[in-house]
């Protein structure tokens, strides 16, 4: 009797060729869906998050895994964040913020002492950017056309040498008038008006208060600086005038 060959079991599954073929194609499909995500990202959250690693505050307060071989010669953690500057206020900012602080105080000394005295009504205080104002009319030190100082007016100079005497500030006293012009043998224009009277206030305050002269400059400006239109006698009493310039601490007396 014949004997039956024994059949010949089919293995089941894909060819190797096609698992190789489809662990490709799925890298490629997950490569195309990364491409997709990265287009799809929020700028604004990634440069935060970006920003976040660029910032040493992170490594200021979190300990490293390493062990360090000289423990000794590290501060503590906390010490690291207190002496970091990251925390502070950025240089300018806080320059700007000092400044600010020095200009408000010197202003409430100003107003503070103007109230005291009794000056308001003849001597007018405005903050600026160089630092603090004070105005003083024409009519108040000057006669027209002169720059010797008036009898009446040098109580209100006396008053001034106070405040800046209290006050360790640079000075600038500035000369204006109005535009008419004047022409004589002392003053052949409004320029040489304006830097007399200026002078005139200058040399009055160092002498009376035995100032160091190097905390002050002078300028004449003329007509080229006036506070209001010069077309009424009333606007043009208002340019005629001396004005004392406190500068911030930072600033030099030439500016």
């Amino acid at each position: 009797m014949r004997r039956r060959e024994a059949r010949k079991s089919k293995k089941n599954g894909a060819p190797k060729w096609m698992v190789t073929y489809s662990d490709m194609v799925t890298l490629i499909l997950v490569f195309f869906i990364l491409l997709f995500s990265f287009s799809q990202i929020d700028l604004v959250k990634f440069e935060a998050v970006s920003e976040s690693f660029r910032n040493r505050m992170i490594f200021d307060f979190y300990p490293s895994p390493v062990p360090m071989e000289n423990p000794t010669e590290n501060t503590s953690h906390e010490e690291a964040g207190k002496n970091s500057n990251e925390f502070d206020v950025p240089a300018q900012e806080a320059d700007v913020m000092d400044e600010e602080d020095s200009l408000n105080n010197l202003m409430n000394n100003v107003e503070k002492f103007l109230n005291e005295n009794g000056l308001n009504d003849v001597v007018s205080a405005d903050r600026t950017e160089r630092g603090i104002v004070l105005v003083l009319q024409e009519r108040i030190l000057f006669d027209s056309g002169e720059a010797q100082i008036l009898q009446s007016g040098k109580p209100f100079l006396n008053e001034m040498g106070a405040l800046l005497t209290k006050i360790p500030n640079h000075v600038k006293v500035e000369g204006h008038t109005d535009n008419r012009p004047i022409s004589n043998y002392r003053y052949p224009s409004n320029w040489e008006l304006s830097g007399a009277r200026a002078g005139s206030v200058i040399r009055y305050l160092i002498n009376k208060n035995d100032f160091d002269e190097s905390r002050f400059s002078v300028a004449g400006y003329g007509d080229t600086r006036p506070l209001v239109a010069n077309d009424s006698p009333k606007n043009w009493s208002k340019n005629r005038r001396v004005e004392i310039v406190i500068l911030e601490e930072d600033a030099q007396v030439d500016e």
